[in-house]
């Protein structure tokens, strides 16, 4: 019997599901750059502490790593459970997790409570990429697959640029940190909708009924043949991930400090970035269906390098500069977001792709966390200063350089069966 193509509704059903899922999965990411400054300094000096960047640095990189472990680990777990029960039933309790934890950060009180929130916030942050990319993948025609990844690669990014415009007209203070961080549990009611009326992967369910009775996702991606594209997707998702965690996402921080009386600062400085991420998600992906991904890939490391180093090395002070270059920098080293949906897919066959790109993907997370502590380490070298540690941890694009030239080119083949 012929199969039957998705209608209309339901592509637009699994895209919309998708890109909700990351764009509120962005949000709770962005919460915590905008609230982490003023929470730490609360909690610095109700612990009768003389208040310091060096405090906030040291906290931020825990906090930091703790999410990213939390998201390697999550999306091993939810990759693994995509491929195991289906992609919407697990992409819908990851967002349940990542909703209910980043909301309990209004209750803490003590720096590890927020590290704590974070990390099990991750472990449903780190699912939902994996599985929502999986899903669109699949469901969606191969002449969509360019548009679809620059749409999911967006989606992080209009979360992050929406929770930022909300701090431009809700000011983040040591006094009113905590009613945004309640904000992030709103997403939890996607989950009721999802279940309703998102359709599962007809590639999905054909796989399992035509998998081995005792195979394992887990096992085969790091088996050969697949062990080598596992460890080359982790590769390249690691140089974007570090770059990213290690010091863009400290932007907003360091527009605090340079601008102590604006607290306006570091959501204006969190909005261009975000809004630079958005425009750069699409056109990166588009672009990358012409040139080939491993080109596409060459060339933003290559603009991301360039310009992080004339952020961090030539900027000192907050305006209209920083702001500026603030967009172009989050326009590059975002753009891999959009780069890696459309890549990663293309390495794995159907029965273990969530899990191998969730893995590879994650994995990367891990030594992103390496990176962020190293932020925090090289901060309290430098005596607080976010740009020459900044300048440090984005040399990583330069390894990116050379490492893309050992993946496959994939632009123009179908996905794996």
């Amino acid at each position: 019997m012929e199969k039957k193509e998705p209608n209309k509704k339901q592509l637009y059903a699994v895209l919309v599901a998708a890109f909700l899922g990351w764009m509120f999965d962005g949000m709770e990411m962005g919460i915590f750059p905008l609230i982490a400054r003023p929470a730490l300094l609360q909690m610095q000096q109700a612990q009768g502490m003389q208040l310091t960047d060096a405090f906030v640095g040291q906290w931020m990189a825990y906090a930091t790593a703790a999410f990213l472990v939390g998201a390697a680990l999550g999306g091993v777990i939810f990759g693994w459970l995509g491929d195991k029960v289906g992609r919407v039933r697990a992409m819908a309790v990851s967002i349940l997790v990542y909703s209910l934890f980043t909301g309990l950060i209004y209750f803490a009180s003590e720096p590890w409570h927020l590290c704590v929130c974070r990390f099990i916030a991750a472990l449903g942050m780190g699912g939902e990429w994996s599985l929502g990319v999986a899903l669109v993948m699949e469901v969606w025609p191969e002449k969509h697959r360019p548009l679809m990844a620059g749409i999911i690669g967006a989606a992080a990014n209009v979360g992050f640029a929406g929770i930022a415009v909300l701090g431009m007209f809700f000011k983040v203070t040591v006094d009113s940190w905590r009613w945004v961080a309640l904000v992030g549990a709103a997403p939890a009611a996607l989950t009721f909708i999802m279940r309703l009326f998102v359709p599962e992967s007809e590639k999905w369910q054909d796989s399992v009924k035509s998998a081995p009775v005792n195979s394992s996702p887990l096992r085969e991606i790091f088996t050969p043949p697949l062990l080598k594209w596992t460890l080359i997707a982790t590769a390249l998702s690691s140089v974007a991930l570090i770059g990213t965690w290690g010091s863009v996402q400290w932007l907003p921080l360091w527009a605090d400090k340079m601008a102590p009386g604006d607290p306006m600062a570091k959501a204006y400085t969190q909005a261009a970035s975000a809004f630079g991420a958005i425009v750069g998600c699409l056109a990166g992906a588009w672009v990358g269906g012409f040139f080939g991904r491993r080109l596409m890939y060459f060339m933003l490391c290559l603009g991301s390098l360039l310009t992080c180093a004339w952020l961090f090395r030539g900027i000192d002070s907050y305006g209209a500069n920083f702001l500026a270059l603030t967009f172009v920098v989050g326009g590059f080293t975002a753009t891999f977001y959009g780069w890696l949906p459309l890549y990663l897919p293309e390495l794995f066959p159907t029965r273990v792709r969530a899990t191998g790109q969730g893995l590879a993907f994650n994995a990367g997370r891990i030594l992103a966390a390496v990176g962020a502590l190293q932020m925090g380490v090289l901060m309290q070298s430098f005596d607080g200063s976010y740009a020459k540690a900044g300048a440090i941890i984005t040399l990583v694009y330069a390894i990116g350089l050379v490492i893309v030239w050992f993946a496959p080119e994939t632009k123009g083949k179908p996905l794996p069966a």
